[in-house]
């Protein structure tokens, strides 16, 4: 049987080909995918080429949050005509195709109503969950920020409000982004390459700086400010992919007196039971949170190199650039 895939060619494009499906073997699924979404690791491989296999790359990868029907199941907690999200982790990860044949350890069952392209936000948002879940903070009165407001620095202001924050702070250097931001929970919204950021965030906290920060963008200058927005005795989360393989810069200076505590997180898809995506799921079916504003463009795996260097770019306000396999 053949399909639609998306195949990495060279460093920064991506084409659309036909290839063979892989039937399932033992414990896995062949799901025929609805809709695929663009993540920000996805754009280090394809764009940056950090940790890049050998060229050309399998068709499908390296796209990891996908959602679709169950069309041949070897496991017996799936059958045919099943929806699900999917959250493969590498070297798992085809999502850019139109069939995808996974572990069924990495999907997730859903219910039969609701729009995929909001269903498909769960993949992110249950990596924001889970990064919160796994260094739990008291975050009632206190104030908050988080740099960068792609998808997941969205759902991290959404999620830091829910939780209590009496204040959350964001920066990005989209005013589209920033827009959307406000909706999410955001109190200030700060221009990354126009505001000051830093003299902002001190007037905003009253000199002293954040109690909690979240740096959800990865280059070099992000990660050696962040140490300077927040309070002594803080905590922040590293969630951010470098832009780089390298070493990267901090100042260990102002970290050390400042005893600040900071933790990276990784391997949500390796979760027992999958819990943060099905809390995920769950916030996003029974409406507590509105993703619509967050789905900006709908591209078919036709245009997949197009779609992915709109994401990269950020061209025409792009926030969540997603791929759709219906054939239209």
């Amino acid at each position: 049987m053949k399909m639609r895939a998306a195949r990495m060619v060279e460093l920064g494009r991506m084409v659309c080909e036909e290839a063979e499906v892989r039937l399932p073997g033992e414990g896995e699924l062949l799901v025929r995918n609805d809709m695929a979404s663009i993540c920000g690791s996805d754009l280090h491989q394809v764009m940056m080429g950090i940790a890049l296999p050998e060229f050309p790359q399998a068709h499908g990868y390296p796209g990891h949050e996908g959602i679709g029907v169950v069309a041949e199941s070897r496991d017996e907690r799936f059958q045919p005509g099943d929806r699900v999200l999917t959250v493969p982790q590498p070297p798992a990860s085809y999502c850019f195709a139109e069939y995808q044949t996974l572990p069924a350890d990495f999907c997730v069952d859903l219910p039969q109503d609701g729009a995929s392209a909001h269903l498909l936000m769960a993949q992110q948002l249950g990596t924001v969950i889970f990064a919160l879940r796994r260094h739990p903070v008291d975050l009632v009165g206190k104030s908050a920020m988080v740099m960068g407001q792609g998808s997941a620095g969205l759902f991290f202001a959404y999620l830091l409000k829910r939780a209590g924050a009496v204040q959350v702070i964001v920066s990005d250097l989209s005013e589209a982004r920033l827009a959307v931001s406000r909706r999410m929970g955001a109190d200030l919204a700060l221009k990354a390459n126009g505001d000051n950021v830093r003299e902002s965030v001190m007037a905003a906290t009253g000199g002293e700086g954040v109690d909690f920060l979240v740096e959800a963008v990865g280059t070099k200058e992000t990660l050696l400010e962040s140490v300077h927005l927040v309070r002594p005795g803080a905590e922040m989360v590293l969630f951010g992919l470098p832009d780089s393989s390298e070493p990267v810069p901090i100042s260990f200076h102002h970290f050390f007196h400042k005893r600040v505590r900071a933790y990276s997180t990784y391997g949500a898809q390796f979760e027992r039971g999958l819990k943060s995506f099905r809390a995920a799921v769950d916030l996003i079916h029974r409406g507590e949170i509105d993703v619509s504003p967050l789905v900006s463009h709908i591209l078919p795996i036709e245009e997949i190199d197009r779609a992915l260097h709109m994401a990269h770019d950020r061209s025409d306000n792009a926030i969540k650039v997603s791929l759709r396999f219906d054939g239209a």
